[in-house]
């Protein structure tokens, strides 16, 4: 690749990339796991899924989060999929309370990690990678079970949630 003379390589401003990243519309997950026998979790927004063969996701959590510590030692973790019922959950989730599941009903999965009763959907995946990306970890995890319900998934976008059942088809 050439880059031509005088190109500024700083990076832009940070309120632009916000501005850039809010027209990005995104799913909403909780992310759970257990800390021997204590159960922990986190909202996020950053997931993706890469292959179905084999099946393939990832997920980015900061390395500050209280959560990221107990993620990183861990073998498997689950992608909850917020439902449209799960607002209350997910303020929980993303707050910094010591014990998000107090009121939260829940079970173990398959592969033990914690699986939230009400989401529209939900992975549990074995963790393969753990890849370092400047404040983050992106985790690399093959899809071990999954579920879905026929509860509306949460999207997010702009700073505010909506209900994916109102969103028009365009084709």
């Amino acid at each position: 690749m050439t880059v031509s003379a005088g190109v500024d390589r700083t990076a832009p401003d940070v309120d632009l990339l916000k501005q850039v990243n809010r027209r990005f519309v995104t799913g909403v997950t909780i992310v759970t796991t257990m800390d021997e026998d204590t159960p922990r979790g986190l909202a996020v927004n950053a997931f993706a899924n890469i292959s179905l063969d084999p099946p393939t996701v990832m997920v980015c959590v900061q390395r500050t989060s209280s959560t990221h510590d107990c993620l990183f030692r861990a073998t498997h973790l689950a992608i909850n999929i917020a439902s449209t019922e799960q607002m209350d959950v997910l303020g929980t989730f993303a707050s910094k309370a010591p014990d998000k599941f107090a009121d939260v009903a829940w079970s173990r999965g398959r592969f033990g990690s914690p699986v939230l009763a009400g989401s529209s959907a939900h992975l549990e995946v074995e963790i393969r990678e753990r890849l370092q990306a400047s404040t983050h970890t992106v985790f690399i995890c093959r899809v071990v079970d999954a579920d879905v319900t026929d509860l509306p998934p949460v999207v997010y976008s702009a700073g505010r949630f909506y209900d994916s059942e109102g969103l028009t088809p365009l084709g």
